[in-house]
């Protein structure tokens, strides 16, 4: 018998403990039939504000990822979504893959992370070649994100980092921030934007300047479900988060 709620998909989705954005907008998001499960990686809201603490808080989400990975499967799900940006991001194209064949072996099942999701709804939107970037994230972090982009064929036009002070005060950033960081980093020359980093509530800016600019706006949140769904054959239509799920 299937689970009574989640009779389509159980998602197990592992998110930073500090992290209070990937869960509303994932469960925004549910099809009917399907059910989100977090579980939740243990980490304080660290000061930061270099790149050395930067490291320290991505260190404290490394050495946790595991154990609440293990936790995630404990409740049979059908898939395991990884709600967390920059790990997925490390080390280019080859470190996702590295991490993403990791996982797998680990949790014996199908897992979506949001570096191979935004790569797969760039294709989805039309295969934009130049690209900006959105990041929540001090330069180390950006660096990453680059260098998968640039890995994967992607030429990066501009990239922004709001260098937010703590993972919890990710969270806080205005959606008029977030605007204004669309503006500051779109350009004629520009194909699509992508954003990274799950703690940032951008799915709905992104959706509103996707229709405002008409180009593929691409929120890493918005990205990495619609990933999920669509891997695990499930085709809803849903509204209000842009193109990427209403038509793809």
């Amino acid at each position: 018998m299937p689970d009574s709620l989640g009779y389509r998909m159980k998602f197990a989705v592992v998110a930073p403990s500090t992290n209070t954005s990937v869960q509303p907008e994932y469960d925004d998001m549910r099809p009917r039939g399907v059910t989100n499960h977090f579980a939740r990686i243990s980490i304080p809201d660290t000061k930061v504000d270099s790149d050395d603490s930067f490291m320290v808080m991505l260190n404290n989400i490394r050495s946790a990822t595991d154990d609440a990975v293990d936790v995630a499967t404990s409740m049979d799900p059908g898939a395991v979504i990884m709600g967390m940006s920059a790990e997925t991001f490390w080390d280019g194209a080859d470190g996702a893959d590295k991490m993403l064949n990791r996982l797998k072996e680990r949790t014996g099942r199908p897992v979506y992370m949001g570096s191979h999701a935004c790569d797969a709804a760039i294709q989805a939107l039309g295969g934009a070649k130049r690209i900006s970037i959105i990041t929540p994230y001090m330069p180390a972090g950006d660096n990453q994100v680059r260098k998968f982009f640039e890995d994967s064929g992607y030429e990066v036009v501009a990239l922004k980092g709001l260098r937010c002070p703590s993972p919890m005060m990710i969270a806080h950033e205005s959606p008029h921030t977030l605007k204004r960081a669309v503006e500051e980093v779109d350009d004629p020359s520009v194909d699509a934007i992508i954003q990274c980093g799950t703690n940032l509530a951008f799915g709905k800016v992104a959706a509103a300047a996707e229709f405002w600019l008409e180009k593929p706006v691409i929120a890493i949140n918005v990205a990495t479900y619609w990933y999920a769904l669509r891997q695990s054959g499930i085709d809803d239509k849903i509204d209000g988060y842009g193109s990427l799920l209403l038509d793809h």
